[in-house]
């Protein structure tokens, strides 16, 4: 079991760092990468078309501006895609989060607030715990211990 933490480029690693850091912590590996739908767009679509028979379970998409890359994953599997739209920019992630918003039909793309990357983390484990009782009772606990802070 992987998930997939794609971000467009390397200004985003910081804030997407949650994102691994909360996913490590329910024991799900992560596979960091950055990936520019734009720059790279061939290395994307190679990684997401196998990425089911490679054990990845899901992505979590990092990036500003115009931000496709998490369409661009999302046209490509049946994976769960969770978009998170970064800040910066003119509009301060304003354009990001339209963009991570404004899927077509057919190419669904969770979305989170800008910045969001640790519950676009929290949404994957919540997804998985739907059939993996572990994670269920780790989320569990894990809101219960946030309740307490």
């Amino acid at each position: 079991m992987k998930v997939g933490i794609l971000m467009g480029s390397t200004s985003d690693e910081s804030k997407m760092l949650k994102a691994k850091e909360t996913l490590e912590e329910f024991g799900i590996e992560c596979d960091w990468r950055v990936l520019s739908a734009h720059r790279n767009p061939h290395q994307v679509v190679e990684l997401v078309a196998s990425a089911r028979e490679n054990g990845y379970v899901a992505f979590i998409c990092g990036a500003g501006m115009a931000a496709h890359l998490a369409g661009v994953v999302a046209a490509h599997t049946t994976l769960p895609v969770v978009g998170v739209p970064m800040s910066g920019g003119a509009l301060n992630g304003q354009d990001a989060l339209y963009a991570t918003v404004q899927m077509p039909k057919g190419v669904p793309v969770a979305t989170v607030a800008i910045d969001g990357s640790q519950n676009a983390a929290l949404l994957v484990v919540q997804m998985l715990g739907i059939t993996n009782e572990t994670l269920a009772e780790k989320l569990a606990a894990y809101k219960e211990e946030m309740a307490k802070k």
